[in-house]
């Protein structure tokens, strides 16, 4: 074990054993591959990981090493008998503040043994105001090595603290939840699944939403016909070179029609008019 509050990591070929932070490394009995991409996360609610992280592919893709999940409790870093993390906020007004002394201390254990450059580790504090989160941007963080996440609760965290520590600032949407812990979640979940090998079949994400600036075309199976319903005859017919041609044009006009927004900048980045093909 390292002295409290550290992390050092013994490699031994492609896998690495890394002592536990303090608080401890979730997940902490199992092994991970050298360089494995790993998520840090500050949270009063430590207990809410890895949750739907640890099912399916993504679960799976953690007990194998393939990344990793490390949980900083904030409360220990509390302030005085009762541990208190939060106070009034300055200027009046409804509800409590996370105090900057206490997630400055959080954050800066949490830089123990990460890089210094953002692009190869980006620091993040799940908020509203924050930049909406893209498929674009989930690439580039499964492209670092690995991510700091803080997850707020009352009415949000001290400004200096965000100042000071750098912090970048994403959304997953226009709404508010009661804490951070579900939108990192959803934010891990959008990038671990881009990391090569998690999901198995990696060209399965060229065909997604977004991956082309469009949304994705329907999808079908058996049976053939379902209460009425029957299959597209085209994606029966086995003719590879039409069925991609319907795929694209079905993609386009869902696209126009749901998410003007995208369809717009589709139109901008392939140099067309967004008005044309009424037919779409």
């Amino acid at each position: 074990m390292t002295d409290e509050g550290t992390a050092k990591t013994k490699s031994h070929g492609r896998v690495a054993i890394s002592a536990s932070l303090k608080p401890r490394e979730l997940m902490a009995d199992s092994t991970r591959l050298a360089g494995a991409w790993t998520a840090r996360i500050v949270t009063l609610f430590p207990e809410a990981f890895p949750g739907t992280l640890g099912l399916s592919l993504t679960g799976k893709a953690l007990a194998e090493g393939l990344w990793a999940l490390e949980t900083i409790d904030l409360r220990p870093f509390g302030i005085g008998k009762h541990r208190n993390v939060d106070d009034n906020p300055a200027g009046g007004g409804a509800g409590m503040v996370l105090r900057a002394d206490v997630v400055g201390a959080a954050l800066a254990e949490a830089t123990i043994g990460t890089p210094p450059d953002r692009a190869k580790w980006p620091v993040i504090y799940l908020s509203p105001r924050g930049r909406p989160l893209t498929q674009d941007m989930a690439r580039s963080y499964a492209k670092a090595d690995g991510m700091t996440l803080l997850c707020g609760r009352f009415e949000g965290v001290d400004q200096r603290v965000l100042d000071h520590f750098g912090v970048e600032e994403v959304s997953i949407g226009d709404f508010v939840l009661t804490g951070g812990e579900i939108a990192a979640q959803v934010l891990i979940d959008a990038t671990v699944r881009l990391i090569p090998r998690v999901l198995g079949n990696q060209s399965s994400t060229e065909e997604e939403s977004f991956s082309h600036g469009l949304l994705e075309h329907p999808h079908y199976t058996r049976p053939t016909e379902w209460e009425g319903r029957a299959i597209p005859e085209l994606l029966q017919s086995g003719h590879h070179a039409k069925i991609a041609d319907w795929r694209r044009t079905t993609a386009e006009r869902l696209t126009k029609e749901r998410r003007p927004d995208l369809w717009r900048a589709y139109c901008a980045a392939h140099n067309r008019d967004p008005n044309e093909d009424q037919e779409l």
